[in-house]
């Protein structure tokens, strides 16, 4: 029996002083889990799978990971680094090269041109890791999936991390932690997914590495601690101090390939190296057992002990291990290779929880077991269109997948045959027969959608989706000249791509319509379908995604009647809406409850009744947008023997929203950026007056050297033309980035002005 352990939560105690109570619980539910419990006859039915010797061998070997962090702090460099010190390029090439081949990762012209990651790319390789208490090497393979930084491309990041065991996060030695890192800490919690992390640029002027630790733990709320001291710094960066290991590792020859291992540490760094060393101690004692008594009894934790200890909170997301380097200078990177096989976690470690369909919802969910002989279950996180088809990225968590064999999907119950299984290695391919538990794959001549579960047909299970965030900006788009089908063939293929960009088409001006999460973002695709499709399009100016909701309780008691020629319509409804405010877990924030006892209204017309609800949702009577945080409770009602029916309960809810939606204190809201600007500490004023004039609240700044940091919130409305404006007040020196962080009500008199646009597109009424 394959005993599987839960993730554990980021929740951390202050001190290891406090570790007795916590020692007993652990220990108690240790004793809980290892006596027998008595079997529900539920639990008797589920099937449960054991790992082989060989799977064990094979799992213990593989790694998923991600490489993550905020704009051009070094990820797609550092993967390229990564394949060249494992063999899987010959050369390296640079994202912004003289030679303009760009990197191995960057496979479009687009990303090539603009020297930013668009879409996540997949790839795997082998590394001959040495095991440095045993001197043991072995050959560990490793899937990696780079992901974009900007803040538009997000749910790249979220379907990656969704199906990583592990993740690098990468800072910069500068910057240190941005706005974009804490987004992608804070979806790799969602995930529960381990990581350990690199400080990268160890070579630039004003590197330093000990304030971004520090950033770590107060800004990520993560315990860190350094495993590395550098030596150099700055241009004089040449290799750093092991200090799990005591020793010194630097990086020679053509390209850094030669690792040079030397037992000996500088005399001007011996101080610095124990004194991080202890520190590196006492962070494992807050969150590992056996570090912490040793410890508490004064006993000095030998290499062996601190290099499991790091493992076992690594794996836990109770701690991250810090390793330091240069992915531009080539050095550093293959100690942080050798600490991603040493201390994230491989397939068989990372907990893997699907839904069984068959039972009711509620219903505990059920752990997938990594082995190859159990029946398949594999999710498709990523679409592609390719030369030859759709290309369907899939992370099998169960079972083996076989080319040839036929798989259902899961939600939709169809079965497909798989003409083509293929392993990826950024846009190139490699065909394979079979792929087992714990990689990563993709399939040609799959129609799914993204998020969809794959199983053989022998089990009902279904795993959760990615989080899909919702578009803050619209755009109206046209063709220029005459319309091919190739504009819609290309709004129909990004869609599918990409859950986060929304077409629709507005029934007022009949206007073709994108929605997506930036400027950047749509932009791209609007020169996507230049380049792929060879369609020219015309695009309006950018509007916000404004939302309607309520701000305090109304009651209804509304009945719609309507007499014609035979049966006509009756309905009765009474209840109340009141605001909601966002679930934690899914972040829905509108609901319809059914409080109604007794009868008063047969339960085949409540589907009506919720129907008419989400219907009245889709357009508010203020400004015409979609209505958010509301719930509607319905508590009493009436019918009709012969006039009720769905219809006339549909309607019937449509009129009492409406009604009592005017009762409600109804308000505008509009999207809220966070907005991180970076510029030289001269133009601080300047930068700061530019946000103040775009009514940006300033929530936090930061000076360092020569640059300072600002940031700030402001409505994505005042945002439209800022780029231009930072550029100019900044001698083009500024940067900024900005991401989503909520919907506020607007001021009461752009409010107006809203209503009043909304009210001159209305039809006008008709006079007797």
């Amino acid at each position: 029996m394959l005993h599987k352990t839960l993730p554990h939560s980021f929740a951390f105690l202050p001190s290891w002083i406090t570790r007795s109570a916590r020692c007993d619980r652990r220990w108690a539910s240790a004793a809980a889990a290892l006596k027998k419990a008595p079997v529900t006859a539920e639990e008797e039915t589920a099937p449960q799978y054991t790992l082989s010797e060989q799977d064990r061998s094979r799992l213990r070997l593989q790694r998923n990971i991600g490489v993550s962090a905020h704009i051009d702090s070094g990820k797609t460099t550092l993967t390229e680094r990564i394949l060249y010190y494992t063999g899987r390029i010959r050369e390296i090439h640079e994202v912004r090269g003289r030679d303009n081949v760009g990197a191995k990762m960057d496979s479009m012209d687009l990303e090539r041109e603009k020297g930013i990651t668009i879409q996540s790319a997949a790839t795997f390789c082998d590394w001959e890791a040495t095991n440095a208490i045993t001197n043991e090497k072995e050959k560990y393979a490793i899937n990696i999936i780079d992901t974009p930084g900007h803040v538009d491309f997000t749910i790249e990041v979220e379907r990656a991390l969704r199906v990583l065991d592990g993740a690098i996060l990468v800072l910069c030695a500068v910057a240190g932690v941005q706005s974009q890192t804490t987004t992608v800490d804070r979806q790799m919690r969602r995930y529960n997914v381990p990581r350990i992390s690199f400080i990268n640029k160890m070579d630039r002027p004003g590197a330093n590495p000990w304030r971004i630790v520090n950033q770590i733990r107060t800004k990520l709320r993560i315990p860190a601690a350094a495993v590395h001291v550098p030596i150099g710094v700055e241009d004089e960066f040449r290799g750093v101090v092991d200090l799990v290991h005591w020793r010194s590792i630097y990086n020679q020859g053509v390209k850094g390939n030669e690792v040079v291992i030397s037992e000996e540490i500088p005399a001007e760094l011996l101080d610095l190296a124990t004194a991080k060393r202890r520190e590196l101690i006492e962070q494992l004692a807050d969150v590992d057992e056996e570090i912490g008594d040793l410890v508490l009894m004064d006993e000095l934790p030998t290499n062996a002990q601190i290099d499991a200890a790091i493992r076992r909170a690594t794996t836990g997301l109770k701690f991250s291990p810090v390793f330091l380097g240069s992915a531009i200078k080539n050095t550093g990177v293959q100690p942080l290779l050798d600490g991603v096989c040493a201390y994230l976690p491989n397939p068989s470690e990372a907990e893997a929880l699907a839904h069984d369909t068959e039972k009711a919802s509620s219903a505990p969910m059920v752990p997938l077991t990594p082995a190859a002989d159990a029946p398949l279950v594999g999710l498709a996180f990523k679409l592609e269109e390719g030369r030859f088809g759709q290309l369907t990225y899939m992370r099998v968590y169960q079972g083996t997948l076989k080319k040839a064999n036929t798989i259902y999907n899961a939600r939709t119950g169809k079965k497909v045959k798989v003409p083509r299984l293929v392993r990826m290695h950024s846009n190139e391919m490699e065909d394979v027969s079979s792929i087992g538990p714990g990689e990563i794959c993709a399939m040609f001549g799959v129609e799914c959608s993204s998020g969809d579960t794959f199983t053989d047909g022998e089990t009902s299970f279904s795993m959760t989706s990615m989080y899909v965030p919702e578009p803050v900006i619209s755009l109206a788009i046209k063709s220029k000249g005459i319309e091919t089908p190739n504009f819609s063939r290309a709004l129909n293929r990004f869609q599918k791509e990409d859950p986060t960009f929304r077409v629709h088409v507005d029934h007022e001006s009949k206007e073709t319509i994108i929605s997506g999460m930036g400027e950047l973002h749509l932009e791209i695709y609007v020169e996507r379908m230049r380049r792929e499709y060879n369609v020219d399009c015309i695009t309006g100016k950018p509007r916000v995604a404004f939302r309607e909701t309520i701000t305090s309780r109304a009651d209804f008691n509304y009945t719609h009647k309507k007499q014609t020629g035979g049966a006509g319509q009756y309905a009765k409804v009474i209840g109340y809406i009141e605001p909601m405010q966002p679930d934690e877990e899914t972040g829905k924030d509108t609901e319809f409850v059914n409080d109604i006892l007794g009868g008063a209204i047969p339960e085949g017309y409540f589907p009506g009744v919720e129907k008419g609800f989400f219907e009245a949702l889709e357009k508010g009577t203020l400004s015409g947008n979609v209505i958010s945080g509301c719930r509607l409770v319905l508590i009493d009602g009436g019918y009709h023997i012969v006039d009720s029916s769905e219809l006339a309960f549909r309607i019937a809810t449509i009129g009492a929203f409406r009604e009592a939606y005017k009762l409600a204190n109804p308000v505008v809201l509009e999207p809220i950026m966070t907005v991180e600007v970076v510029a030289p500490v001269e133009f601080q004023s300047a930068v700061i007056g530019g946000l103040n004039t775009r009514r940006g609240t300033i929530i936090d700044s930061e000076v360092r050297d020569d640059e300072f940091t600002c940031i700030a919130e402001v409505a994505l409305n005042d945002m439209f033309g800022y780029s231009n404006q930072l550029r100019g007040s900044t001698q083009g020196k500024g940067e900024f980035s900005m991401e989503y962080k909520t919907h506020m009500p607007v001021l009461p008199h752009f409010q107006k002005e809203l209503e009043e646009a909304y009210k001159k597109t209305m039809p006008q009424a008709k006079t007797k």
